[in-house]
């Protein structure tokens, strides 16, 4: 992947001042070791009237793998060949605007000891980028750079020349030009929205990120018509740091309005007083679900299967609307935890008599859960290789047969707003997969008409417009007899 950077000049003002900016010598060929790879400056053409600056970036495809974090959602063999095969050694990513940053870097700060006035100094410059990857088209280009003062030519590359019948791809052919632009804002503009058109950065999004971004970002993101979309973008959608970044944005824009300091807008508050309201954990929202969930049912007897540690099974006993509470998991040593947790040997004989733990797997009958009001499958089945699946399917929904089920999973989608969870992985070593919605609801559904249960879908958890909600919960409830069914 490459990009050229050209200015014009007079005698006066010589183009090859764009050598002296970029602090690399117009008559030199150099290299640069990056984490992924080398990057190249040369310059194809260099006299007083025209100068062009070229940053090509070769990728090394294995290096990017050994670096990256995550193998894909499940392994899967078409994800794990996508690491090697894919745009990153041809089109402009995130890749080559971390390249800009770290080989022009005195560029894009401003600095130029040899000639300090020069960075300061306005001229005419064209950049080109021959592939560029553009999610949201030509048209989003356009409104990204032309608000800046670009001239802006974005062309579409075609699928396949020789058959413009297929239309064409996601990549564009960009052209900026401008007539009064210094170069280090014009560096800043691309290291921003280079990775924002791409859509898909090849490191993981840390919360510093927010800060490379207000500073490249200074002077032009806090106005601009797309402040919202960018900085989604640029924070690989991570919503704490986009609003975050947001914020300050916006403390910024008032700043300027009102021709004084950030820190004199934002004094509302002293250090000393802030607090910050903890979100009830995620473990917590299930249960707090999952037993509204079994009251609206109106459940007495419970089976809370593949319980682990217990600590449903101990939230439900603090009610008395559930005269029988069941915990059953194949782990001897969860159960052995469970026990303790809920202190059995110590608990008076009446509410003793309402629990009851005992090891068992899913993947076989059991005639120990037949005749329960509900069970609860709490993140239980993605736990389980998919060929085992239909095995817990007939144990529960087949023999078993309990008025109510409910069934709690991840929602996989909902992955990228985890801050610590690293691009691609799952969230828990022992996950064999985890599903988007659509897949969860394809499988209920199934599931549902196999063995005459009606299901409806709840959201745990902060339901996001784009991803969902961070566990999906199903509720099946029994609408045909088993024998009515099998006549």
């Amino acid at each position: 992947m490459f990009l050229t950077i050209t200015t014009t000049g007079t005698p006066e003002r010589p183009a090859t001042d764009l050598g002296y900016l970029l602090h690399k010598h117009p008559e030199k060929a150099q290299a640069f070791s990056t984490s992924y790879g080398t990057a190249h400056v040369l310059y194809p053409e260099a006299d007083a009237e025209r100068c062009t600056a070229a940053l090509l970036l070769e990728v090394d495809a294995v290096a990017l793998v050994r670096r990256g974090k995550g193998k894909g959602r499940g392994g899967a063999p078409d994800a794990a060949l996508a690491q090697y095969v894919n745009d990153r050694p041809y089109a402009a990513s995130s890749l080559l605007a971390v390249a800009l940053s770290g080989v022009f870097s005195s560029a894009m700060k401003g600095v130029c000891n040899a000639r300090p006035e020069l960075p300061a100094v306005p001229r005419p410059l064209r950049i080109e980028v021959p592939a560029l990857p553009a999610r949201g088209g030509p048209g989003l280009v356009r409104r990204l750079f032309e608000p800046l003062g670009w001239t802006v030519t974005a062309e579409p590359v075609p699928l396949d020349t020789e058959f413009p019948q297929w239309g064409d791809s996601r990549y564009v052919r960009l052209e900026l030009e401008s007539a009064d632009r210094t170069l280090a804002e014009a560096l800043r503009h691309l290291y921003v929205l280079l990775p924002v058109l791409d859509d898909a950065k090849h490191y993981w999004v840390a919360p510093d990120e927010v800060d490379k971004l207000l500073r490249a970002g200074e002077g032009w993101l806090p106005g601009h018509p797309e402040q919202k979309l960018i900085t989604s973008r640029y924070l690989a959608r991570r919503w704490s740091l986009t609003r975050a970044a947001t914020e300050r944005l916006e403390l910024v824009r008032l700043a300027e309005t009102d021709d004084s300091e950030v820190e004199e807008i934002d004094n509302a508050v002293g250090a000393e007083t802030e607090t910050e309201e903890r979100p009830t954990p995620l473990a917590v929202q299930r249960r707090e679900a999952i037993t509204a969930a079994l009251k609206a049912s109106g459940a007495a007897r419970v089976l809370d299967l593949g319980c682990g540690q217990g600590q449903l099974v101990q939230t439900l006993l603090k009610d008395p609307a559930f005269t029988e509470i069941v915990g059953m998991d194949v782990s001897m040593r969860a159960l052995t935890i469970a026990s303790r947790r809920l202190k059995l040997d110590r608990m008076g004989e009446r509410q003793a008599a309402r629990v009851k733990l005992f090891q068992g797997s899913l993947a076989y009958t059991d005639q120990r859960i037949k005749g329960y009001d509900a069970a609860v499958l709490s993140e239980v089945i993605e736990h389980l290789d998919l060929p085992r699946l239909p095995a817990l399917e007939y144990a529960v929904f087949g023999s078993a047969r309990p008025r109510t089920v409910l069934v709690t999973t991840p929602n996989v989608e909902y992955n990228v707003r985890w801050e610590s969870l690293p691009a691609g992985q799952v969230r828990h070593g022992d996950h064999r997969f985890e599903w988007t919605r659509a897949e969860f609801r394809a499988w209920a559904e199934a599931v549902a008409e196999r063995h005459g249960y009606g299901a409806e879908f709840v959201p745990v958890g902060p339901d996001d417009p784009e991803v969902g909600p961070p566990t999906q919960m199903a509720v099946f409830t029994l609408t045909t007899p088993k024998e009515a069914k099998a006549a």
